[in-house]
């Protein structure tokens, strides 16, 4: 299965340049062995899916100690910021960044399918997508068929 993730813009750009390595959230996928791509949507005002990573490995622990074992390769200078996010969480997530993918042409969802509606954090998409999205990924990248559709269950 495959998910569309909500990022900022810079932070897109972190992970598809190389800068960022591991990308931190409050809540991750039900079943994260089950995930083969993660698309990026970078939110407003870019509004766009730029690329796309695989995942090593998600990383459960305190913020503080993610932070400490995990915050150089956040893409965050200030770990105040950081601690802001997570404030109020008992535990936080650590994605690891493995092959990532630039799209040439960044993608408009909302011109590929009439009821497109961005991640609140992320959802997760199944096959015959409108947005086909796959197809934009090198070949190493590509998990056979590709799940596509969206199905709108986010965190």
């Amino acid at each position: 299965m495959n998910v569309l993730l909500s990022i900022k813009p810079e932070f897109a750009e972190k992970i598809l340049s190389g800068g960022k390595r591991y990308e931190f959230r409050k809540t991750v996928f039900s079943d994260p062995e089950e995930v083969d791509t993660i698309f990026l949507y970078a939110s407003s005002p870019v509004q766009r899916i730029v690329g796309a990573f695989t995942m090593d490995e998600v990383i459960s622990d305190s913020p503080a100690n993610l932070w400490r074992e995990y915050g150089h390769y956040s893409g965050i200078s200030d770990r105040s910021r950081f601690m802001s996010y997570f404030e109020g969480t008992e535990e936080g997530h650590a994605i690891e960044v493995d092959h990532v993918h630039e799209f040439d042409q960044p993608i408009n969802p909302a011109q590929r399918t009439d009821d497109f509606s961005p991640p609140v954090s992320f959802y997760y998409l199944q096959e015959d997508s409108e947005l086909n999205i796959t197809r934009q990924l090198p070949e190493p990248m590509k998990q056979g068929a590709s799940p596509d559709l969206l199905q709108f269950s986010s965190d």
